[in-house]
């Protein structure tokens, strides 16, 4: 049996992973920003519906801000607003000499994410952002748990695949 946390605990304890797994897919700061808050509104507005029995917070969290990149993206793509969204960030030259080691390494997963699609985004957004069992992925994703898996087994195989071969220094 789950145990029903209070929806600011769901927040505090969700918040971080919501808003990794919604930039992951999106590669956009301020409308990542813009969709978590969107999911944690809609998830307040439902949240004596949330059963902790059937899901875990974060798998009905997740499922939520699924939906709400969906719709994004579909509204995006018919107003065009996606080209210039779906497009990674660029630092200033200022800002990018004061980042650490960290950031090349955050710079080349960011390289990495917008070579794949959104489906695989979101499946490794899921893995990796939220933290989700292969079983909470399948259940997001409508499908089994070993479908899940050998999906993301391919998808990590696609990922190294884009860095045989390169340096640090071919992603900056």
């Amino acid at each position: 049996m789950g145990e029903r946390l209070t929806f600011e605990e769901v927040y505090e304890k969700n918040f971080r992973y919501i808003y990794n797994v919604v930039y992951m897919r999106i590669l956009h700061r301020e409308t990542a920003e813009d969709i978590t808050g969107e999911v944690f509104v809609r998830a307040w507005q439902h949240y004596d519906s949330y059963d902790p029995d059937i899901a875990s917070a974060v798998t009905w969290l997740c499922a939520i801000a699924n939906n709400e990149v969906k719709m994004y993206l579909r509204k995006a793509s018919t107003t065009r607003e996606i080209a210039s969204d779906s497009l990674p960030e660029v630092e200033q030259e200022n800002e990018a000499e004061k980042r650490t080691a960290a950031w090349a390494v955050n710079r080349e997963a960011e390289r990495i994410l917008a070579t794949l699609s959104e489906e695989e985004r979101e499946l490794i957004s899921m893995r990796l952002a939220a933290d989700l069992s292969f079983k909470e992925i399948a259940e997001v994703l409508g499908t089994t748990e070993k479908a899940a898996t050998e999906r993301y087994r391919r998808l990590l195989k696609k990922c190294r695949k884009l860095t045989e071969g390169e340096k640090l220094e071919d992603f900056l």
